[in-house]
């Protein structure tokens, strides 16, 4: 990587500015659910208190629009984080202002501290300079390890990064998440699979394209896999479809082939998730009216298990079904046993997206693939070839 790492720079007695992506999940008391991110943030963290500086953190949570909400606050991140680090982790109620500042000077070396919710300021969002002075004058140097975030040029991400020209760097995760997936598309070991899933064609439709200029094999499953049925003149039942993208989904069927293209043979099929009463396996294109496509089928399994098995390399982004509802989740399990399978005998894995992430917790094998993805969206747009703001925005070596 060209740019900066966290290990070009000194960090003894400096106050480090880090953003974090610690956008987790809470249930209805405030507890973390999914400490992920949180433990994924270690290392960089880690790295700084031990090389004696000190660590101030920032992230967003949630959605709260430009406004503070106690709903949205990161204090429960900052006490699992506490449990995680076996150290205090300080609080700040604000990411700006005098009493932040304050805090921030009367850091000493190997403490943290965590800055209240990012968005709890619309300036976060519309990378207002501004705001961003206001968060440097926390810390002597900066470090980006929000892979999560970098897909967005926000305050935090990208006008931060600039004002600490000379020396915003990378963070440990933020080099491991594009170390994996620039390795997957620029030397990816062949044979090289790619699975893109979930509901809606119209999110995946540049990465479709890029990958199938890169892939032996592209397999398609999950919601998505109608859209291109229909468009192919099939019979697709209730199943989902989105009627404004027919047009692109005939484009792709007509760009790729059918060696390198493949959809599910067949699809396991109910009236509706709700009524599972009965179920029948048919063939993706011959779905009868009423009826709708939930999860690939048993020939399709097979299908793209076979395919798996050969491959080297392994791109997933998306569930082949609605895996939530364990009725349908047969096909999202074995494709992710498959890739687990791939890991074992020295194969390279790298599943990015949210809920593909969520179905390998479900089956618990994410520890058994190469690399998990932090970032759903920044993974899809580094992969359709997007340059990332919050990437772009650090200092390039050449330039120290």
């Amino acid at each position: 990587m060209q740019k900066l790492s966290i290990d070009d720079l000194n960090l003894a007695g400096k106050r480090a500015l880090v953003r974090v992506d610690f956008n987790v999940p809470l249930d209805d008391t405030g507890n973390v659910t999914d400490d992920t991110r949180i433990r994924e943030s270690m290392p960089t963290i880690n790295k700084i208190l031990n090389s004696g500086g000190s660590a101030i953190l920032m992230s967003h949570l949630g959605r709260p629009k430009g406004k503070p909400n106690p709903k949205y606050s990161l204090k429960p991140a900052a006490v699992r984080l506490e449990q995680l680090l076996g150290r205090a982790v300080k609080f700040a109620p604000d990411c700006i202002g005098e009493e932040v500042e304050k805090m921030a000077r009367a850091l000493a070396p190997r403490e943290v501290m965590l800055l209240e919710n990012l968005r709890f300021h619309p300036e976060e969002e519309e990378n207002n300079r501004d705001f961003a002075l206001g968060m440097a004058k926390l810390g002597d140097l900066y470090i980006n390890d929000a892979f999560g975030s970098a897909h967005r040029a926000h305050a935090s991400t990208h006008a931060l990064a600039i004002i600490f020209t000379g020396k915003a760097a990378a963070g440990y995760l933020m080099q491991k998440e594009l170390r994996f997936l620039g390795a997957a598309l620029a030397n990816p070991k062949r044979p090289f699979v790619a699975i893109i899933g979930g509901a809606k064609i119209s999110t995946k439709i540049d990465v479709i394209n890029r990958l199938l200029e890169q892939v032996d094999t592209l397999l398609i499953g999950g919601g998505m896999t109608y859209t291109l049925v229909k468009a192919k003149g099939g019979q697709i039942g209730a199943s989902l479809c989105e009627a404004d993208k027919l047009g692109v989904a005939r484009e792709i069927m007509t760009a790729s082939t059918a060696t390198k293209l493949k959809l599910p043979v067949d699809s396991v099929i109910a009236k509706s998730p709700e009524e599972i009463g009965e179920l029948r396996n048919v063939k993706s294109d011959d779905i009868p009216d009423g009826w709708m496509g939930l999860d690939i089928g048993k020939d399709a399994r097979e299908q793209f298990i076979n395919t798996l098995k050969t491959a080297n390399t392994v791109l997933w982004n998306g569930p082949v079904g609605m895996f939530e509802n364990d009725t349908f989740a047969t096909g999202t399990c074995a494709i992710a046993r498959t890739l687990a399978e791939v890991t074992a005998r020295g194969g390279i894995t790298v599943v990015g997206g949210g809920d593909s992430v969520a179905a390998l917790n479900k089956f618990n094998l994410a520890d058994k693939m190469s690399h998990v993805s932090t970032g759903g969206g920044a993974s899809l747009e580094f992969l359709e070839g997007k340059v990332l703001p919050g990437v772009d925005a650090l200092t390039d070596k050449a330039v120290r």
